[in-house]
């Protein structure tokens, strides 16, 4: 079996030192898979996807990436690594143009710039057709096909992303998440933490779910949907004790 893109293993983290959120969480992610979490309100989702950005101290455990420790990276230095992250909030630059929003993040691309900024519009209509449009006035599918978008722009094996259809219609919802899907299918991996569990679930590889910042279940997305224990842990009931 080959081995998996991510690990994460025993992580403990928080916010403020020694009141950690996540109490000993681990999960695998494999190559060209969408990897699913799940769990009710303050389950220490976004707490673990921040961990893994480096955005959040890690305190005890472990995170590699193609079994190089990555546990203290920096942002910074996510792009080096292969990694991408797309918060929930704040991930464009409303004041700049499609089309700048795309030149800070390809940045880094050298003589190549262009050529990646075509060819990630292309991939993208409803972008290309506005790309001298200020990114605020885009709809919120359209800012989060943007943030994916710039994502892409540093070539990332692995795509964090947090929580993409908050506030999204159910139909910008679901054209997020099937545009999420389809990018596995060029061997992008995508750990995703989304509310909007039922839509989730049908696309998902591998879930996870998390309450009380502790792994509940995990196993095939396609297994766990309609299982009642999904039900319990979500939405907010009968709690299961750490795997």
């Amino acid at each position: 079996m080959p081995d998996p893109l991510l690990q994460v293993t025993g992580v403990m983290a928080g916010y403020v030192p020694d009141l950690p959120i996540l109490h000993g969480v681990s999960l695998t992610a494999e190559r060209g898979q969408i990897t699913l979490i799940i769990g009710p309100n303050g389950a220490g989702k976004s707490t673990l996807i921040k961990a893994i950005a480096g955005l959040i101290p890690v305190s005890a455990g472990r995170i590699a990436l193609e079994r190089q420790d990555v546990t203290h990276i920096r942002p910074d230095q996510l792009a080096d690594h292969g990694i991408a992250y797309v918060p929930q909030n704040d991930n464009i630059f409303r004041s700049l143009t499609i089309r700048q929003n795309l030149d800070l993040a390809l940045r880094r691309a050298g003589g190549d710039a262009t050529a990646r900024r075509d060819r990630l519009l292309a991939q993208f209509p409803a972008l290309d057709e506005k790309q001298r449009d200020k990114a605020g006035t885009l709809s919120g599918g359209q800012r989060q096909f943007l943030a994916i978008a710039m994502a892409l722009a540093t070539a990332p094996r692995l795509i964090l992303m947090d929580e993409p259809s908050a506030g999204l219609s159910p139909k910008a919802t679901a054209e997020v998440l099937d545009h999420a899907r389809r990018l596995t299918a060029d061997g992008v991996s995508i750990l995703l933490v989304e509310q909007n569990v039922s839509q989730a679930m049908k696309l998902a590889d591998h879930c996870y779910i998390l309450a009380e910042g502790r792994n509940q279940v995990d196993g095939p997305a396609a297994e766990l949907m309609g299982d009642k224990v999904v039900g319990e842990i979500y939405l907010g009931g009968r709690r299961m004790g750490a795997a």
